[in-house]
């Protein structure tokens, strides 16, 4: 089984690239997308072997998240419910039987972390809504997070540390999400891989250099991780700023 996560930084732009091309060649039993950036009607994909799972920013042009699957799901549910209010079509949820799937887009904390505070109760929230999950059945955790975990898993951690992203609360907030009983599946495969990213800035023309994040993952439930062959950083897929990430299940 092939999962696929990309922010894809604007469907509707990335349609105009070469989005249908990567997605019929990857084949992939679900595709996740964040940062879809539009609103219901504003765009027709003709993939008829698909379900389409939608979940729009209340916002024009902002945010959302879509989950393209093969399989109809047996119950999908958009936002955190009871957990946070979310009118920015950030979660998308579906049950796979075997596992819950969780398509996320983290709110970025913004220049000068002047989003800060409301990136810290979301990520309370949200650790709160997985870890609820994850005492019926097992969950993956898919999509952008937002934050480079460690100094591994960006270019440059020394001159980011107050930037939104590689700050130290959310670094701690990631720690602790995986500290609840979850594993970042490419980090738990490959331990030591550098200059391993899914995020380049289009400002500094990072891509050309390969001076970039890595804040796209597959989290996995920890007794899941059995299930995970592979996690790959599709660094050769363009058309965002970020890459696609895909995780293959044995």
């Amino acid at each position: 089984m092939k999962l696929v996560t990309w922010n894809v930084n604007g469907l509707r732009a990335v349609m105009k690239k070469n989005f249908m091309e990567y997605f019929n060649e990857v084949d992939a039993d679900i595709f996740c997308l964040q940062e879809i950036k539009l609103q219901e009607g504003q765009i027709e994909m003709d993939i008829p072997n698909y379900k389409e799972y939608w979940n729009y920013a209340e916002k024009k042009g902002y945010s959302g998240t879509a989950v393209f699957s093969k399989e109809q799901a047996d119950s999908v549910n958009l936002g955190l419910g009871e957990y946070l209010d979310d009118n920015e079509g950030r979660v998308i949820t579906a049950d796979y039987g075997d596992f819950y799937l969780v398509n996320v887009y983290t709110p970025n904390s913004q220049r000068e972390l002047a989003r800060l505070d409301y990136r810290m109760h979301w990520e309370d929230k949200f650790r709160e809504y997985v870890m609820a999950l994850d005492k019926i059945k097992p969950v993956i955790i898919c999509g952008d997070l937002n934050v480079a975990h460690q100094e591994i898993d960006l270019h440059s951690p020394k001159t980011n540390t107050k930037n939104p992203g590689f700050s130290p609360q959310e670094r701690e907030k990631m720690t602790t999400l995986l500290n609840s009983g979850f594993n970042d599946s490419f980090r738990t495969l490959y331990p030591d891989k550098t200059e391993s990213y899914t995020w380049w800035s289009y400002i500094t023309r990072a891509r050309s250099r390969n001076a970039g994040w890595r804040i796209d993952y597959f989290v996995v439930s920890e007794r899941f991780m059995p299930n995970v062959k592979d996690c790959v950083l599709r660094n050769d897929i363009l058309g965002s700023d970020h890459c696609p990430v895909e995780l293959i299940l044995k």
